[in-house]
């Protein structure tokens, strides 16, 4: 039986606990809050003294994910290692990796009708891409006061930008590098938060020389689509819907709850890296949403 410990009991926390658990892993949770599952540990130190483990999950704030690795490799752990998006609050210029296999939990490369997309459009000559995502900040952990969560404070790694850089990862993962990007974005809605809230990105890929993305805490109900022009077709992914248009012909998927952070855990836990994002793939969306930041506080291009 797989040995795994999650850092971090917030609502993603939580998540990855029930995950495990129903794939069948021992799961321990390292949190310094008192919350209701056993065992729990205080620290990672305490907990990795406590048992021997196999898989940790690093579901804790932004601004601390750092701070957990480098606990978790100070206490001589190299096993499989997960951590929740985005990697960090800030880029790094050198990322040490002792460990059998580190991920970012960048899931929607999970999902079916991003993985069938992927397919659809591998070889063909894309002309342009269009990404929107946005949810209504209060909706997004039911049952808590969305002005106390880590979300609506920027020293904790909180915003938009941050919170939903899924986009940006699966349009990099879509089609290779940024090459330049000019941005608006900031705290422009009447949410009590003390972050960002929308963005909108014009960027330049390698395989794509024209790409949109807006990205916000404002929309009610929520949306995640994509729309891809290539040179022989059009398609229009609904993740929320679970649809994948091509030319007006609509294929539905069927997305079970969770399903893409099953997939996620189930790939690590058997070592198949073909759709995982890796540590330095991770720090490139890093590296744009720093970029994008730049663009935005000096209106103008930034890049790569």
């Amino acid at each position: 039986m797989t040995a795994a410990i999650v850092v971090g009991y917030g609502s993603i926390g939580r998540r990855h606990v029930r995950v495990l658990e129903e794939l069948g892993c021992e799961t321990a949770v390292v949190s310094r809050r008192r919350v209701e599952h056993s065992p729990r540990f205080t620290t990672i130190s305490e907990a990795l003294s406590a048992k021997a483990a196999d898989y940790v999950v690093v579901a804790n704030e932004t601004s601390a994910h750092r701070s957990a690795v480098n606990d978790l490799m100070s206490n001589g752990y190299v096993g499989k290692l997960l951590i929740e998006k985005p990697l960090g609050d800030l880029p790094t210029a050198a990322l040490r990796n002792p460990f059998e296999l580190a991920a970012v939990g960048y899931n929607l490369r999970f999902h079916p009708v991003m993985t069938a997309l992927a397919d659809a459009i591998r070889g063909q000559r894309l002309l342009a891409m269009q990404a929107y995502c946005g949810q209504w900040l209060p909706d997004w952990r039911p049952g808590s006061d969305y002005r106390k969560s880590y979300s609506a404070d920027p020293k904790l790694g909180g915003g938009v930008l941050r919170d939903l850089s899924h986009e940006l990862d699966y349009l990099l993962w879509l089609r290779g590098s940024w090459r330049r990007v000019t941005a608006i974005g900031g705290r422009l809605g009447q949410l009590e938060i003390r972050s960002d809230d929308c963005w909108s990105l014009l960027l330049e890929l390698d395989g794509c020389a024209s790409v949109s993305l807006q990205i916000n805490y404002l929309d009610r109900p929520g949306r995640r689509q994509l729309i891809v022009n290539t040179v022989d077709h059009t398609y229009s992914a609904d993740l929320i819907r679970g649809t994948l248009e091509r030319d007006g012909r609509t294929q539905t998927f069927d997305v079970p709850p969770d399903h893409t952070y099953r997939e996620q855990h189930r790939a690590i836990l058997a070592g198949d890296t073909a759709r995982l994002c890796t540590l330095v793939q991770g720090n490139r969306v890093m590296e744009l949403i720093a970029a994008s930041e730049r663009a935005a506080a000096k209106r103008c291009w930034i890049s790569a």
